[in-house]
């Protein structure tokens, strides 16, 4: 089992930084790290939720002081008393002030555990420590504490009190595990935006499917991701549900090839277009619009409708372009008449290179 990396390292804060710069740390890892930006890359993946977890813990205040007093073993469901807070030692609880506990009958295996404290005020400790949590203990879970006698008495202790027992039988809330899934979208659909519904197996494991109405944002591309907050696995002691990120694939549309917010496409026009100069309607996502061709176009030319490409995710008032490429359609089948013309072009220009 690997050992939970320092929260902090994970961030590269100090242990003193504050809020702000424990923000600026995350965001820079998490865009640094986010699936939209590492499609694929597993080690990419699991370094964003590491730092997505070092910051749902630093980030929180109250979460962040009881990191700071414990560590992981505050957070681990699985620490028994010692683990999660018997490491404090003394002096945790203040100036002059510790703990210490002691079994009673049937030693740590059974009976109640007494969690003794010295120095200082005790309501002071707890308030300072667990705030409202410790007040709300009594009354369920078997869990009870005297007044002024400076022990706590509970089947579960400290460390087991933030994973399912203890403090009244609440564990520490956790937020449930993110899902990813992965949706195909029109191109049509990706370049206008739209809302779709898709169905998918439950996450929970429960076998059932369900329907979601998904919001398509205009200009998406393969391979981002769409976030529907609160879609992923329930969470734990009444913490939130996970997310649930849809990785979007955008089907192809025949005729047209997308590169960024750019859309590349090709027109066919006559030959006799081409030779002469004229107009050629070209397709476009907005419709059909009418090009001029100028006299002696080559195949191979580009024309650029400006505007007409893809619609920006981060500024909808800007769209990128459509580049079309001109095509000379040599014609296959000539009447006598025309094709007696083109012998005389084709003996004028020989005519030509011959005097030059």
């Amino acid at each position: 089992m690997s050992v939970k990396r320092d929260y902090y390292d994970v961030l590269g804060v100090s242990r003193n930084a504050d809020e702000a710069q424990i923000k600026k740390a995350y965001r820079k890892l998490a865009k640094k790290y986010h699936p939209d930006t590492n499609a694929g890359n597993a080690e990419a993946e699991q370094k964003f939720k590491e730092v997505t977890e070092a910051y749902d813990v630093l980030g929180n205040k109250e979460k962040r002081k009881l990191y700071d007093q414990f560590g992981h073993a505050a957070f681990d469901q699985t620490a028994g008393a010692g683990a999660g807070y018997g490491s404090a030692g003394a002096g945790s609880g203040g100036p002059g002030g510790g703990f210490w506990r002691t079994y009673s009958s049937g030693g740590p295996d059974g009976g109640y555990q007494e969690y003794h404290f010295e120095g200082g005020n005790m309501d002071d400790i707890f308030g300072d420590i667990f705030g409202d949590i410790f007040n709300h203990g009594s009354g369920s879970g078997g869990a009870g504490r005297s007044s002024r006698s400076g022990a706590y008495r509970g089947t579960g202790g400290f460390g087991s009190g933030f994973g399912g027992s203890g403090f009244g039988g609440g564990g520490f809330p956790q937020k449930g595990s993110d899902v990813h899934a992965d949706v195909t979208v029109g191109f049509d659909e990706a370049a206008f935006g739209c809302d779709k519904v898709i169905r998918l197996q439950d996450p929970s494991g429960r076998g059932g499917v369900q329907s979601l109405q998904v919001h398509i944002p205009a200009g998406i591309d393969t391979g981002k991701s769409i976030r529907l907050k609160g879609k992923g696995m329930p969470g734990a002691n009444g913490g939130e549900a996970g997310d649930l990120f849809l990785k979007v694939t955008v089907a192809p549309k025949p005729g047209y090839e997308r590169k960024g917010n750019d859309v590349y496409t090709t027109v066919s026009i006559p030959y006799t277009t081409a030779v002469f100069g004229g107009e050629a309607v070209v397709s476009t996502l907005y419709g059909n619009v009418v090009c001029k061709i100028r006299e002696g176009t080559q195949s191979g030319t580009k024309i650029r409708l400006r505007g007409k490409g893809i619609v920006s995710m981060k500024n909808p008032s800007v769209r990128g372009d459509q580049y079309v490429t001109v095509q000379i359609s040599v014609p296959q089948h000539l009447s006598p008449e025309a094709r007696q013309k083109l012998r005389e072009y084709e003996a004028v220009c020989e005519g030509r290179a011959q005097t030059a």
